[in-house]
């Protein structure tokens, strides 16, 4: 195999392959389901989320500040499932992945903005190992996009050079940042979209170096 023919997909996970781990919609349904004050809640999600999506700062720590502030009628725990709950898988690209994965040829790799307990969860949850080959994830590397280090850490970890990457992720912001390191990046907008793409891609590595060995 030479060098030339190897592909890596860098793809983000949340609005792509799941829900958003922790978006606005989900802390919006958190303070009406458990009685909060959304705009204190977000003014401070916002001020500490960053934080825990770089590990700084655990979950609990991060709830310290946003949820656990003041004197609640609820558990943490309670709170917490509600969290994890909130992940859910898309239709059609995560399974569908997993299946075009088989003999794809091509390794597939995370590049996603997630707090530790998280990404934990959503990995072992919807089976992501199935999917991924590895995953440079913001809670582990103490970076997050659009930082371009995480990208230029990805591709060492990957050993490829930027003409050899793919990646995909729904904020165009991401895709932009990944382009302006010579990445060739998509915006995900839909399943059938993301197919078309990765279906071009793998025929494209089949009509010159043909089937994966």
């Amino acid at each position: 195999m030479q060098i030339s023919d190897l592909k890596i997909l860098f793809f983000d996970i949340g609005g792509v392959l799941l829900s958003n781990g922790w978006g606005h919609e989900s802390r919006i349904l958190a303070a009406e389901k458990f009685g909060l004050n959304y705009k204190e809640m977000d003014q401070l999600h916002n001020f500490i989320f960053n934080v825990y999506e770089i590990g700084s700062v655990n979950l609990d720590q991060y709830l310290d500040t946003v949820v656990f502030n003041h004197p609640r009628d609820f558990v943490r725990e309670d709170f917490k499932e509600f969290m994890y709950s909130q992940s859910v898988e898309l239709p059609g690209m995560l399974a569908w992945l997993k299946e075009w994965k088989r003999d794809c040829g091509f390794r597939i790799i995370s590049i996603n903005n997630e707090g530790k307990e998280l990404n934990d969860y959503r990995i072992q949850k919807f089976k992501l190992h199935t999917c991924f080959d590895a995953f440079i994830s913001s809670c582990e590397v103490k970076m997050r996009k659009p930082d371009p280090r995480i990208f230029e850490l990805a591709m060492g970890i990957a050993q490829a050079t930027p003409s050899q990457c793919v990646y995909f992720d729904d904020r165009i912001m991401f895709a932009n940042m990944a382009k302006t390191l010579g990445l060739r990046a998509f915006q995900h907008t839909s399943f059938e979209s993301t197919k078309e793409i990765l279906e071009e891609l793998k025929k494209e590595q089949f009509d010159r170096f043909g089937p994966p060995r």
